[in-house]
């Protein structure tokens, strides 16, 4: 059994880019984790006490790196001695911070364009001569250090792509994790692979045991309740955390009336097959009062999250609960902009829709670092019926 897995770290600079790339990651088998841009070197290093963190991403964001509140990164990280890979914005901040000049380009390039690659190595490595690639910026690099050498150019960009000359350090213009760069998957694998070292070792379903032991521990003897809705993400999440806490579970399914017909029959009943005990709050007349008259889609995320809460913290109370599981994934957190730097995409009512105060001890996500199609796999093997699967 691997103690210790290899693992990725990208750099969170506000761009909705950022996921994507440590979804590519994942899809190598090598575990990806964002953090976000005012990471330290000791907070890396804590999280190599757990996995073994191979190399760096710094991602793309909306920023210039000339910009008084712009996001940047410890220097003392390019100095860590661990791989580094810029991308986009991260390209640009590399060479700001490192003794190169970065301006403001005569043409801005938005869209697919076609780099020539003038030194196919590192990241490059078996790269065409031309590359077709997505770029999507304003800034441009017009100069880099004596330190480092220019590896690619396009028409309007002299520095399309960089290494330093003895660090493995390497930066691009160009978003490799976006389908219409051809061979982006190419690029990222050149530097997971040979130039960080990683093994590809990681598998979402290897999470399950893990997970399990996790909410043993935060809940220990006490009772949990988890939110059930019809969705994969807390149906997942009611498994694993059955096989953890036993009959010291309870799924609380709430019935607000915006959703399928019979389908809290259908929840209760499947539920129950897989040996979770099932409470249905019929909740209707209440979230359709809370709502009334509400248009604006933020204000009833919130509006509806808040509520869910509430008649959480009812069930609680009934059952001697002190502890709330939700089905939370990853992409749940960085729509909701939960970083001072990530680009808001939407509220999720169990992300920034959940009220300050809450009577719970904890609030337990088992799957808050995975994507849905991450979420599938392990529902997967832990048998949960297909229609649930693929709903």
């Amino acid at each position: 059994m691997i103690d210790k897995i290899d693992a990725i770290l990208v750099v969170d600079f506000g761009g909705q880019y950022c996921h994507l790339i440590a979804r590519r990651i994942r899809e190598l088998n090598v575990y990806s984790e964002i953090v976000p841009s005012n990471v330290t070197v000791r907070e890396i290093q804590e999280l190599n006490l757990n996995h073994n963190v191979k190399g760096l991403i710094l991602s793309g964001g909306p920023y210039s790196v000339y910009e008084r509140d712009s996001p940047k990164i410890a220097p003392q990280i390019l100095s860590l001695g661990i791989p580094i890979l810029g991308l986009c914005y991260g390209h640009q901040l590399i060479a700001y911070l490192l003794g190169g000049e970065v301006k403001r380009g005569a043409k801005q390039e938005y869209g697919v364009a076609y780099v020539t690659i003038d030194r196919p190595v590192g990241v490059l490595k078996g790269l065409s001569p031309t590359e077709k690639v997505w770029m999507s910026h304003g800034d441009t690099v017009q100069k880099v250090s004596e330190d480092f050498e220019v590896l690619a150019h396009t028409e309007n960009c002299p520095v399309a792509a960089y290494r330093h000359r003895e660090k493995p350090i390497y930066s691009l213009q160009w978003h490799p994790e976006v389908v219409h760069t051809e061979h982006g998957m190419e690029m990222l694998r050149n530097f997971v692979f040979d130039v960080c070292g990683c093994k590809a070792n990681w598998r979402p379903s290897s999470l399950i045991e893990e997970k399990i032991k996790e909410i043993r521990k935060r809940v220990g003897g006490e009772k949990a309740i988890i939110a059930l809705s019809e969705g994969i993400d807390s149906s997942t999440s009611a498994v694993v955390a059955a096989k953890a806490l036993g009959k010291n579970l309870v799924a609380v399914f709430v019935d607000h009336g915006f959703m399928r017909e019979r389908e809290p029959e259908f929840v209760k009943e499947t539920f129950e097959k897989l040996g979770v005990r099932v409470i249905v709050v019929n909740a209707r007349e209440r979230f359709f009062k809370k709502i009334k008259g509400i248009v604006d889609p933020e204000e009833k995320r919130r509006i509806i999250g808040r509520e869910f809460i509430r008649v959480f913290e009812e069930v609680a109370r009934q059952i001697g609960a002190e502890h709330l599981i939700q089905g939370t994934i990853y992409p749940d957190r960085i729509e909701s902009g939960f970083r001072k730097h990530s680009d808001k995409i939407k509220s999720h009512h169990n992300v920034a829709g959940l009220p300050t105060k809450m009577e719970f001890k904890t609030i337990i996500e088992p799957l808050r670092d995975l994507y849905k199609d991450e979420v599938r796999k392990i529902a997967k093997t832990l048998g949960l019926p297909e229609v649930i699967v693929h709903r």
